[in-house]
């Protein structure tokens, strides 16, 4: 009973001393100043945001995280609380991923190396949030106008800020068809113009590689548009 007890003891000794298998996509690097606590690796599933991996840091401030990825999706870096306030958002796709911030500004001035479609969406952000500022300054300047019952400067700068979100949304569109290679169209055309004229949405779809059609993202895109063409075509 004794020697089967230590060799129960023994296998329980092995089984926690070995290293966890590591999945096909990797993501490492440095929290600078995130000494002591839990870094998580998440995402969304159904509607939930699960954890699929975590590190605690005692002591020092790198960490190395991973998970199986069919194909590019969205995964989000948490720390300690777990809230949506403090987050890095990023492409996950196969390979390894090398995520360096500051705890003290935490998913601010963010580096991601490491995945093309991060890259992609990256460089689309960039224009957008030019479009985003316009369309503040335009709203701010609309109340101010209200407010000074200045009615014709108020509809110009509602015209004006309409026209903005036009641009807008042929950017969007334009970048998704020029991008046809790449999951960040698809994932692009399910966020940023889901409210879009579907013709527009079954245009971006129709122009997806095989590959990306076939991808999470693109399946959900064709999924999307079937839903809206069934619901158009009810009495």
């Amino acid at each position: 009973m004794k020697k089967l007890f230590a060799i129960c003891l023994l296998f329980l000794i092995f089984a926690c001393s070995k290293e966890k298998k590591q999945g096909n996509m990797i993501v490492q690097g440095q929290i600078k100043g995130l000494k002591k606590g839990t870094l998580y690796l998440q995402k969304l599933k159904d509607t939930l945001v699960v954890s699929v991996d975590s590190i605690s840091l005692l002591g020092k401030d790198e960490f190395l995280l991973s998970d199986n990825v069919d194909s590019p999706e969205m995964y989000y870096l948490t720390f300690d609380g777990n809230t949506s306030e403090k987050r890095i958002i990023f492409f996950g796709e196969q390979g390894t991923i090398t995520i360096n911030d500051d705890v003290k500004r935490f998913g601010l001035n963010t580096k991601i190396e490491g995945s093309k479609n991060q890259k992609v969406y990256e460089d689309y952000q960039k224009m957008t949030s030019k479009f985003q500022g316009k369309q503040l300054d335009l709203f701010e300047a609309n109340f101010l106008a209200q407010k000074e019952k200045d009615v014709k400067k108020s509809d110009s700068l509602r015209k004006l800020s309409e026209d903005y979100l036009k641009r807008r949304y042929l950017y969007s569109i334009n970048f998704a068809l020029n991008h046809p290679d790449d999951e960040a169209s698809a994932y692009i055309a399910l966020t940023d113009l889901a409210d879009a004229n579907v013709k527009y949405l079954d245009t971006i779809n129709k122009s997806l590689s095989e590959r990306v059609k076939a991808s999470l993202y693109g399946k959900k895109l064709a999924k999307f548009i079937d839903k809206i063409k069934n619901q158009e075509d009810q009495p």
